[in-house]
């Protein structure tokens, strides 16, 4: 604690102080839980996402199973881009999927199988599911990283600055009492050796 002067001066600032911490401690408190509330959200929809991608590959996997025949759909389409825009939670700027960009190559239709075109398709669906996830992922570490930095200026304000500031008062009141009350006696005592001279 850092030492602070006894002064009338010094305990106003004190006080301004404390009424500033005071004042900005609920508007944290209100952040943290509006972050906390968009990490479980973010994290919800990502779990989901997974799901469906499951859900996808296993029906995919079932198809190129089933067919048994050798088709290498890796090389018929590839992942070009992610097109993101920018949103706000909280005062924290995060990405937020709009489309995943696919750069299909042309086939030969002939000698293709057919279940091929209903492949690509589940296989344009997990691009966009794999590219969301990623997204979602980005908008958990930025959130978590706000959500951390919040929590620390929380807990600064409510266990370090305030107790401080109530602390430095209640001396600087205790020390001005002290002076006052030393005042008046010495007020006093004067007054006595004037009445006695006096007299």
């Amino acid at each position: 604690m850092a030492k602070i002067k006894l002064t009338k001066n010094e305990q106003k600032k004190q006080k301004d102080a404390l009424k500033r911490y005071l004042r900005y401690l609920p508007t944290l408190m209100l952040k943290k839980q509006q972050l906390q509330i968009e990490i479980r959200r973010v994290e919800s929809q990502q779990q989901a996402r997974r799901a469906e991608r499951t859900a996808l590959s296993a029906q995919l996997e079932t198809w190129v199973s089933v067919f048994g025949e050798e088709a290498d759909l890796s090389r018929l389409m590839s992942l070009s881009g992610v097109g993101t825009e920018t949103g706000n939670i909280a005062g924290v700027d995060i990405p937020l999927f709009k489309a995943a960009e696919l750069e299909e190559k042309p086939y030969d239709l002939f000698l293709t199988p057919l279940w091929v075109d209903a492949a690509l398709a589940i296989i344009r669906r997990l691009a966009a599911l794999d590219a969301e996830v990623y997204i979602l992922k980005k908008q958990a570490e930025l959130l978590g990283e706000e959500l951390r930095i919040t929590s620390q200026r929380v807990n600064l304000f409510e266990k370090v600055k305030i107790p401080e500031a109530r602390e430095n008062i209640r001396k600087i009141q205790i020390y001005l009492g002290d002076q006052q009350t030393a005042a008046v006696v010495r007020g006093k005592i004067a007054k006595s050796k004037l009445v006695r001279v006096n007299a």
